[in-house]
């Protein structure tokens, strides 16, 4: 028995259901896409490898891979674009296939690509094109998603939305185009860490996000489009064996966490940001509005200190000029590029580069809400797994 069927099988004698997905029977349990970097081939693959779903956050990954960050570093303005672009498809490229030889054809690979990106559409292309699995979009309605991979039938296509009302948005589209999803995520703003689906920092605590209000919904406009075959996937502040015993007794299928696998040993951050995100405090959790103009939850780190205490500064004098010398990898609206002072002011990409590498002077570290399974402590995807599906603790250090 390999220790992905041991896994399932104690899952299984805990309570929880299998995750049934793409013809597959996984762990109930999704490992969220985190860029830049952080969530590339290594944590994917292996994820992937103990029968879960892995997912590559295709954003900027040429990062991760110092002959191409190497080759592109130095270069910036418009004319540079395609140069860097390139080298990002190469790299995740390099990420599927890296995931791919971890897993051994055990579990599930996705690449999360954010709608929000200008390369949303040459990214997803790349993913395809490398073999992947599913794909999964979050941070904007993917309404063209099944024209992109129309050549594709067999790929799992996989929205993240926060309420009922996307999902039906998406279903009468995607419906149109002769596409369902594979699955959907529901994603509680209050919990999960990033950008996060709220409209205003005000909403992200909205009891309407809230999983015993949103997960019956969703599950009954699914039963109602005759989609009730569709998983649901619940994202933001699961922890435990009891967190998703919960979800699934609300209609979810499985459970989707991004930070306990951030801080895994097998995560492609460096140690210092592991140690940043373990070791923050709930009061170290902070909430503002992004450069993309949506909420997000991140350590309050010095960088973000001091970009917090010079925010109206900086918003002040958003009109004036931009800014911004990065002409790759952008959002489609940003708040640096475009003058919009009502935003976050701020390179994106710089920032969550430099919280890859650990420099907590420079970085913004994306973190959800709550505590950590294992404290402060970094432990192995296999563990975290074991504390999942069967409440088993790891031994002390």
């Amino acid at each position: 028995m390999t220790e992905a069927e041991r896994l399932l099988a104690q899952a299984e004698q805990h309570g929880l259901a299998p995750l049934r997905l793409a013809g597959r029977r996984l762990l109930p349990i999704v490992q969220g896409g985190m860029g830049v970097g952080i969530s590339a081939g290594g944590l994917a693959g292996t994820v992937a490898g103990l029968g879960g779903v892995g997912t590559i956050a295709s954003v900027d990954l040429r990062r991760i891979h110092p002959d191409l960050f190497e080759a592109t570093r130095h270069l910036s303005g418009k004319s540079c674009k395609p140069q860097i672009d390139a080298a990002n498809l190469e790299a995740l490229d390099r990420e599927i296939r890296r995931a791919r030889g971890l897993a051994q054809g055990r579990g599930l690979l996705a690449v999360n690509v954010m709608r929000a990106v200008g390369e949303y559409a040459g990214y997803v292309t790349q993913a395809l094109r490398s073999g992947i699995d599913a794909i999964v979009v979050g941070a904007g309605l993917p309404l063209d998603l099944p024209d992109l991979a129309k050549d594709h039938p067999d790929v799992a296509l996989i929205p993240i939305l926060s309420d009922a009302r996307g999902v039906q948005l998406v279903l009468r589209k995607w419906d149109k185009k002769g596409r369902r999803p594979a699955a959907v995520v529901i994603e509680h703003p209050g919990h999960a860490g990033g950008h996060l689906g709220a409209a205003r920092v005000e909403d992200v605590s909205d009891p309407r996000f809230d999983f015993d209000v949103v997960l019956p919904q969703v599950v009954q406009v699914l039963r109602e489009a005759g989609l009730e075959d569709v998983p649901v996937i619940a994202a933001g502040g699961v922890r435990s064996l009891d967190d998703i015993r919960r979800v699934q007794s609300l209609g979810a299928s499985a459970a989707q966490l991004g930070t306990p696998f951030a801080v895994t040993r097998e995560s492609d951050a460096a140690p210092e940001f592991k140690r940043v995100l373990a070791e923050a405090q709930p009061q170290d959790i902070v909430e503002f509005t992004s450069v993309a103009g949506l909420p997000a939850r991140a350590v309050r780190t010095p960088w973000l200190d001091k970009y917090l205490r010079m925010r109206e500064k900086l918003q002040a004098a958003a009109h004036l000029k931009s800014h911004c010398t990065m002409w790759f990898d952008c959002l489609t609206a940003c708040g640096l590029r475009d003058g919009k002072p009502e935003w976050g002011q701020f390179c994106i990409d710089k920032v969550l580069g430099h919280a890859l590498a650990g420099d907590v002077r420079k970085g913004l570290f994306f973190r959800g809400s709550g505590a950590l399974p294992f404290g402060s402590e970094i432990r192995s995807v296999q563990e975290l797994f074991r504390w999942l599906v069967a409440g088993v603790r790891p031994q002390p250090c």
